[in-house]
């Protein structure tokens, strides 16, 4: 149990700390417009057209947050959006040229961590694919609690 917590905790402390490093790389370039979740949701969308809802299916968003930034990323030019013709309800969203920059900004700043986790001898691609398997064991796990346990 001591483990389980443990690794929840810092799970739970890498996704903060993520968002201060993006933080730190928009506050260096001097990019102040936007905060952390907005870029990582820009990083997220990349060349795809989705609504809310489609991000919010994915397991990325919850509903309230990730309709407050697309429409703050919206009014600031960093994404487009429009209607869907055959549900009026529905609003798809893409990225602007000026939303692509932002994105390039974040990709380029996960190359260079991948790239110096390596050189450093932190983490290899092996390690990387651990974790990842790991991750997603639990992801699978903790879906399959909200749908089949009650």
């Amino acid at each position: 149990m001591a483990n389980y917590l443990e690794a929840l905790a810092l799970v739970e402390r890498l996704h903060r700390l993520l968002l201060d490093v993006i933080k730190d790389e928009f506050e260096r370039v001097g990019v102040l417009e936007i905060n952390a979740v907005q870029a990582l949701l820009l990083f997220n969308i990349g060349e795809n057209e989705v609504t809310a809802g489609e991000l919010k299916s994915r397991g990325y968003y919850q509903g309230s947050n990730v309709s407050y930034n697309l429409k703050k990323l919206v009014e600031a030019g960093y994404m487009h959006h429009q209607r869907c013709e055959i549900d009026r309800r529905s609003v798809r969203v893409k990225l602007t040229p000026k939303g692509r920059e932002i994105r390039d900004v974040v990709a380029q700043l996960f190359s260079r961590h991948a790239e110096g986790l390596e050189s450093r001898g932190v983490l290899g691609p092996e390690g990387i694919d651990d974790i990842t398997v790991s991750l997603r064991r639990v992801e699978r796990y903790w879906t399959d609690q909200i749908r089949y346990i009650y």
